[in-house]
């Protein structure tokens, strides 16, 4: 009864683990490769809670390889080492399958010390990562493994597992009755969140916790449920893989002009309490998605983000989703970030080219020696404050950068100079 309930109820064969169909149903790749005994490299790639570890067990047991697990949270080199040392003996002829959680939590040189042995094949590796393993695993290691990932899980998928695990606790507690109603089955699934032992966590404080009636009975309800699962678990990390992930997904959906997808981006991240990266992201989406078509967009959400940071949460929200809605529903231009993204890749490729003499610094003794500003022509001396020359370097005289997008602004703006071009 000391064993955590999720380890307790941990499926032993794939036809009883849940989700990840994609990954374990009849004739799935993963699936194939495990029951056939053929284990290369892998790395589990999901959130907590996903079924990473269980695979990896139920995939140990089905090879005749000696069986390593590790946690990278608490193990370094010297256990690596001691792992490869049984490479080879008695207990490893027919191989070694390591199974490393938390890979991320190793650095370069600690997943180095794996290379040589997985690629001789001497060892077997399955790494497990709730981070994106293209940015946490060392490039050597991945080009020699096979990534899968995992999905969160369904709330009927998580329902099909809190239901097995209500009949392994019943056996806890032989003198009572353990009355466990549906509803309290559906919110325990679904304040989960996608992660399963969450809500195994969920279900084994209420029966452990719940007071037996007259009758002897011990009674999961749904006012219960709630109470032990309180807040629906979020899975966010503000130096993670997912809080990218959420920020991305707020900013396309604002660029998509889709304002309820937007609204709900912004309601994980104010439910993360992240205001600091919500005000940055509206800063940016003002000026590179809108743009010049609505180029007051900026000054409007500067005093929405002013009015955030000055209120907190949970009033911030109000002017946050005021300037969500009013971005997503606004017309799009990307004209201003494609002219500066342009105009810094030439100046990368050494296309500058040098100043103009007659745009140089002429406010110095000696300055019209060496013929610096006598050339230029005053534009506010001219109709429309407008005179045609040059101003881009000799190499790049006919480089366009901006080009005005089909929105009202920019259409005003390109008729307007149309007139004035045609003027001059």
């Amino acid at each position: 009864m000391n064993k955590p309930l999720a380890d307790r109820v941990r499926p032993r064969t794939l036809a009883d683990v849940v989700g990840q169909a994609h990954l374990l149903g009849e004739g799935r790749l993963l699936r194939r490769a495990i029951e056939g005994g053929r284990i290369g490299n892998m790395i589990f790639y999901g959130p907590s809670g996903t079924g990473k570890t269980t695979v990896a067990n139920i995939a140990a047991s089905l090879t005749d390889k000696r069986f390593f697990k590790l946690n990278a949270t608490n193990a370094g080199v010297g256990d690596i080492k001691e792992v490869i040392s049984q490479v080879g003996g008695f207990s490893g002829q027919k191989g070694i399958l390591l199974y490393l959680d938390e890979i991320q939590n190793f650095n370069k040189k600690q997943q180095q010390s794996l290379l040589e042995v997985i690629e001789t094949g001497d060892v077997t590796l399955i790494a497990s990562t709730t981070e994106n393993p293209y940015f946490y695993v060392y490039n050597a290691i991945l080009s020699r493994s096979t990534v899968f990932e995992f999905k969160p899980l369904d709330a009927v998928d998580i329902k099909k597992a809190v239901l097995r695990a209500a009949e392994v606790i019943k056996k806890d507690f032989p003198e009572n009755k353990i009355v466990i109603d549906k509803d309290s089955v559906a919110h325990l699934a679904a304040m989960a969140n996608g992660d399963v032992r969450r809500a195994m966590n969920a279900l084994e404080l209420c029966v452990y916790t719940a007071v037996p009636n007259k009758k002897k009975e011990i009674v999961v309800d749904l006012a219960l449920a709630q109470e032990a699962s309180q807040k629906k678990a979020m899975t966010y990390d503000k130096l993670g893989d997912n809080h990218y992930d959420i920020l991305s997904a707020f900013q396309k959906s604002i660029r998509g002009s889709d304002p309820d997808a937007a609204v709900h981006y912004l309601a994980r991240l104010v439910a993360a309490d992240d205001l600091q990266s919500i005000c940055r992201r509206l800063m940016v989406i003002a000026c590179e998605d809108i743009g010049m078509a609505f180029p007051t967009a900026v000054s409007v959400v500067k005093s929405c983000v002013d009015c955030a940071f000055q209120l907190g949460f949970p009033e911030a929200r109000i002017p946050l989703a005021q300037a969500v809605i009013f971005l997503a529903t606004l017309p799009k231009s990307n004209s201003a970030i494609c002219a500066i993204d342009a105009a810094l890749a030439d100046f990368a490729s050494g296309a500058a080219g040098e100043v103009p003499d007659h745009l140089r610094d002429a406010h110095y003794g000696g300055a019209k020696k060496l013929g610096r500003g006598e050339s230029y022509r005053y534009p506010h001396d001219y109709p429309n404050n407008y005179i045609p020359q040059q101003y881009l370097p000799d190499n790049l005289k006919d480089k366009k950068y901006y080009s005005p997008q089909a929105n009202k602004y920019e259409e005003n703006l390109r008729e307007y100079w149309a007139k004035i071009l045609t003027k001059s």
